[in-house]
């Protein structure tokens, strides 16, 4: 299109350019967000392309380029009615000459006009114009500006690194096929051009005298650093690995790469590069060398390997021996990243193999050793170094090289230095007010774990040095206990290196590997142990007093790690742990330490009942313990476990009591409780009634109680809820536990009919509080749910059509009363509504896939309960936007579940419901198909095959002139055949998947695909077609032969053994056609109708 003259709107440019100022000027909000809203209509006026070039040849300020670039953005980004290509070229070229002419522009208008190049290009790959595709000579069209200035230099780089990214990155709004479509080529054709390229001009640039005063040679330098780290982040094979995955990396550079790499002036480049700029720029240098050191290991052979790796441990060296730009935190982290790499991708047989190996493992070390004991600088980049040393410990016992690796020097400095520098810190953060790392669990979680391999390498060592540590802390530690004038500065900074060291000592222990464990070891871990459990003696006798909250939970982590070394049923009971525990402490036994675990478990729940965190954790290690199949009946056994089977009450455990002023939402560790319980008591109770009612007594009490306040028109609210959520957390504890037919049938019939009135009303009362209605409605999911066929009732028993009936008025009640909340804010929808409705799928899910209702019964007799919960189902449903639905992981995996039940046993009543109704569904299923989680994603599968298996089904009946079907049947089949673009859609995206992802479900992809190609068998021809004339014409014949085999054999119809064997066909079809795609040049090249 040419760019029409439009003078007459000089005076409309004049109001836009206001609007632009009030947009980004403005501190008056509503102002700002009256030009938002006019400039939103102005984006979407049909004379906003001609506007936004008025804009930028005539505006005066910034923001109004600014606002032009933008929008350009925009309409060249939409995928409903998108630019002509000629227009898109126009705006391409309009936008180079522009940024070639004004090199001068504020620095975000220039980056928001690179961007709309990165954008147009990206999304105009694979446009042709006279068989040239038009968008794709970025290198010709940007070698013009690195001809020029060093502004216009600038300009160029830019332009190839936002370009790398745009195409690295995909976005929301195309298909990500589509995506890994253009990067593929992208990578083919281009990547390595530009990467040489920028590794050309680094070259130059650093052989030239760089005058780095100069801002803008300073400006290049770091364009063309960011234009390499750009290429080499590149994701190369679309794994797109998160950030958090940063330690698994390889980089997946291609074959065709291998030139840079093998020539050592690459690697060289960077390392000269990194002494010779100033620091503010070398973090950049480091990542791209991170990228480089984590090249796979399959590009090279092993012998280019060794010479490569000892050009990087040469020039880690180098930096090791003049560490003048180490002090700065972000060049420091780059680093510890650098070298944590040497051995995520290399083995210590290669490493101990290079020449200089004992000097740079001796300076790693002291590098590690010195970073540690300066604990407070840079916290987040000691993971790095921690984890390098972790993998050289775990590597020592497998390496074969006669080389020495030296480790056993210099680990246990790594470990000292470790240990030694967490117990000074302790002083420092106290008499500073310093942030207290033991608050971050996370962190320190990460660094034990570390730490526990590391501290085994030279085990002897650390033990040494921890007893000795250890028995110095208590020493004194008892010592300003006793005596009458020590502060308690001084006692806090006893408990807090006491903290520490227990929490290591729990580490070390469960780092004990079962087959590299000798008996000295594990005496050793005797020695450990006693020590900790003679501390927690003395501060579980001066609870009354006081308590230490941080040394609590050390103590917590330090039994959990020795219950899952020591305690269980794999455990050899004659290891020299216990003998040592038996002449120290005279426990001689499993069952004596078990009564140990208890009595602290007790203890803290008496003392700590208010901390949750302390509560939390000690119920789970109580949780835990109840697992073990030995350890459940020795528990049995002690008198401890028996007096909390008998008197589970808040006078004893003040966390079950219901007028402290915690939130409701704190209650949760009660569920965890009567988990416990519930399995503790199974052991010895078997059909035992009395018991169980002994048991149930606490909470029958509580129920009577709820009763009582209910049934009076003036009560407490806030009491009632109180009691009535603690005591459903504790029903579904219970429940959950009771896994067996006998015992689950005594807390049924406890509960049903006495009490659900009691559940019912409560969702009716308080159906707006998600505090209160989520862990009824959990409850009630637990109660239906047929864990391990616990709801078999007697075949004279109408129990399970009763349960049903309860179920349905529960899904109901609920269901319509929260549909009267209306529109919810967007930040609260899920707590409010979506929570509640999710429990509420799931629930009906485990009814309707229990096996313990025969449903047919209900329309038989004239009981509205099924019609009832089904028609509220789809009543929730159509108040979700499709967008909530995968939004939500724990919503879109109980409604995706559900919805497979539905198809698989009640396909008559999907087939009944309204139109608009099916289409919401069918577009639900056609959205889940490319989810990410494979669970939605195998629901989706396996719900459409139900569907397409029943509408072949019934084409079949109806082409057979068998009696007339029921008109819902014909209703269903004159829906789908109204919108068949619903099914073809569907069918492409399968395909899709299957031909061009990485499918990682493909006998469920495959099961529903045999049923939409033999429903559409006319669109599959045409989808066929255009993917093999979408191939280059020498590939063409193999790819139509590929599609020959698939239906090589295949009969119309879906009977089973056809179904199997098409199955078979489809993975060796998908094995061929990726063969055959993986040797094209030209990538992966699916035609636009498959995006």
């Amino acid at each position: 299109m040419k760019w029409r003259k439009m003078a007459d709107h000089v005076q409309g440019l004049a109001q836009l350019e206001i609007l632009c100022k009030q947009l980004y000027e403005t501190t008056d909000t509503a102002v700002r967000h009256q030009a938002e809203k006019a400039l939103v209509e102005f984006t979407n006026s049909p004379d906003c392309l001609s506007k936004c070039q008025l804009l930028l040849e005539r505006g005066s300020s910034s923001y109004s380029q600014l606002l032009a670039a933008t929008c350009l953005s925009k309409l060249v980004s939409r995928t409903s009615n998108p630019l002509p290509l000629e227009q898109r070229i126009d705006i391409r070229n309009y936008v180079l000459n522009y940024l070639a002419t004004r090199p001068k522009l504020a620095a975000f208008v220039t980056q928001a006009l690179i961007q709309l190049y990165a954008r147009i290009t990206k999304l105009g790959w694979f446009d042709c114009q006279k068989d040239d595709y038009v968008f794709r000579n970025v290198i010709a069209d940007v070698t013009r500006f690195l001809q020029d200035s060093v502004e216009h230099c600038i300009i160029g780089v830019t332009i190839l690194s936002q370009l790398t990214n745009e195409i690295n990155q995909a976005d929301t709004t195309h298909p990500l096929t589509k995506h890994r479509k253009i990067a593929s080529s992208f990578r083919d054709s281009s990547l390595f051009d530009i990467f040489t390229l920028s590794c050309n001009l680094l070259k130059q640039a650093s052989g030239k005298n760089l005058n780095l005063n100069d801002e803008s040679q300073h400006g290049l330098l770091m364009q063309l650093l960011k234009l390499s780290y750009n290429c080499l982040n590149f994701d190369f094979i679309g794994t797109s690995t998160d950030e958090s995955s940063d330690d698994l990396c390889t980089v997946q550079i291609p074959t065709s790469w291998r030139s840079a790499f093998l020539d050592s002036s690459t690697l060289q480049l960077f390392f000269n590069l990194y002494h010779s700029i100033p620091p503010s720029l070398s973090p950049l240098v480091l990542s791209c060398l991170v990228q480089i050191a984590s090249v796979r290991r399959s590009l090279f052979n092993n012998a280019e390997r060794a010479k490569f790796l000892s050009h990087l441990v040469d020039g880690v060296k180098r930096i090791l021996a003049n560490p003048q730009c180490l002090p700065d935190p972000n060049n420091y982290h780059e680093f510890c990243r650098l070298l944590a790499r040497l051995k995520s991708n290399y083995q210590l047989g290669e490493l101990v193999k290079v020449e200089n190996y004992p000097e740079v493992i001796r300076l790693i070390a002291n590098f590690t050793v010195t970073s540690l004991q300066h604990w407070e600088f840079a916290p987040n980049s000691v993971h790095y170094l921690l984890s390098l040393w972790q993998r050289l410990a775990a590597s020592v016992p497998y390496v074969k090289a006669t080389e020495p690796h030296l480790l056993e020097t210099y680990t246990p400095e790594v470990t000292k230095a470790y240990i030694t520098s967490r117990l000074e810190s302790v002083h420092v953060i106290l008499r500073d007010g310093l942030e207290d790392p033991l608050d971050d669990a996370g962190l320190v979680q990460q660094q034990l774990d570390q730490l526990s391999t590391i501290g085994r390498c030279e085990y002897e060592k650390t033990c040494a040095l921890l007893v000795q540590l250890f028995d110095q802390a208590a020493q004194s530690y008892q010592e300003l206990l006793q005596s009458t004038n020590s502060s308690a500065a001084d006692i806090a900074v006893q408990e807090g290196r006491l903290t520490w060291l227990v929490y290591i000592i729990g580490a070390v222990i469960g780092g004990r590997v079962s087959f590299a464990s000798t008996d000295e070891q594990d005496a050793m871990d005797g020695e450990l142990v006693c020590r900790v459990l003679q501390l927690m003696n003395l501060t579980d006798s001066r609870l009354a007093q006081a308590g230490n909250e941080r040394l609590e939970l050390a103590m917590l982590s330090f039994f959990e790690q020795f219950r899952k070394i020591y305690i269980g049923d794999q455990v050899q009971k004659s290891s020299k742990l216990y003998r040592r525990l038996s002449e120290v402490l005279g426990l001689n036994d499993e069952t004596m330490v078990l009564s140990v675990f208890i009595g602290k478990i007790i203890t803290n729940l008496k003392y700590w009942g208010q901390c949750e965190p302390i509560t939390s954790k000690t119920l789970q290690l109580l949780n835990d313990l109840s697992l073990g199949y030995s350890s459940v009946r020795k528990l049995v056994k002690l008198s401890a476990v028996q007096f909390m089977l008998n008197n589970h009450t808040s006078e004893h455990f003040s966390f079950l009591g219901v007028n402290n002023q915690s939130n409701l939402s704190d209650m949760r560790c009660r569920t965890t409780f009567y988990t416990a319980l519930g399995r503790l008591l199974m052991v010895d109770l078997g059909e035992d009634e009395d018991q169980f009612e002994q048991f149930m007594l606490p909470l029958t009490a509580a129920f009577e109680a709820v009763a009582q306040m209910l049934s009076t028109n003036t009560f407490n609210e806030q009491e009632a809820k109180r009691t009535l959520v603690g005591l459903v957390r504790d029903l579904r504890g219970i429940a959950f536990a009771f896994n067996a037919k006998t015992s689950f049938m005594m807390l049924f019939d406890w509960i049903y009919p006495a009490y659900m009135p009691i559940l019912q009303r409560a969702i009716e009362l308080w159906y707006h509080d998600p505090a209160c209605t989520t862990p009824v409605l959990k409850l009630m999911a637990e109660l239906v749910h047929n864990r391990s066929q616990r709801l078999q009732f007697d075949v004279s028993s109408p129990n399970g059509i009763l349960l049903f009936r309860e179920t349905s008025k529960m899904i109901t009640t609920y269901g319509n009363r929260i549909l009267t909340l209306g529109e919810v804010p967007k930040d609260q929808v899920y707590g409010v509504k979506l929570k509640g409705v999710s429990v509420c799928f799931a629930m009906l899910k485990a009814v309707l896939s229990g096996n313990y209702v025969n449903f047919g019964v209900f329309r038989l007799y004239g009981d509205d309960a099924l019609d009832n919960a089904l028609q509220t189902f789809i009543k929730l449903l159509l108040s979700i936007p499709h967008s909530d639905l995968l939004d939500y992981p724990k919503l879109s995996q109980s409604f995706y579940s559900l919805l497979e039940v539905l198809t698989q046993d009640h396909m008559n009543f999907i087939a009944s419901l309204e139109p608009h109704v099916v289409m919401y569904i069918l577009s639900s299923i056609s959205e889940g198909l490319t989810a990410l989680d494979t669970m939605v994603c195998t629901g989706c599968c396996s719900s459409l095959d139900h569907i397409v298996t029943y509408l072949f089904k019934q084409l079949s009946r109806s082409t057979k002139k068998r009696p007339t079907p029921m008109a819902t049947d014909d209703r269903f089949l004159h829906i789908m055949q109204q919108h068949p673009e619903m099914i073809q859609q569907m069918l492409s995206t399968v395909l899709n998947i299957i031909i061009f992802e990485d499918c990682r479900n493909q006998w469920s992809m495959s099961r529903p695909l045999l049923g939409l190609i033999l429903l559409n068998e006319k669109y599959f021809a045409d989808l066929r077609n255009s993917i093999v004339n979408s191939q280059p014409p020498e590939k063409q014949q193999a790819m139509h032969l590929c599609f020959e085999n698939l239906m090589e054999g295949i009969e119309r119809n879906l009977l089973t053994k056809n179904r199997d064997r098409f199955t078979q066909n489809l993975s060796v079809f998908r094995r061929e056609v990726n063969d055959s795609m993986k040797n094209s040049t030209y990538g992966v090249n699916s035609n636009d109708m498959m995006s």
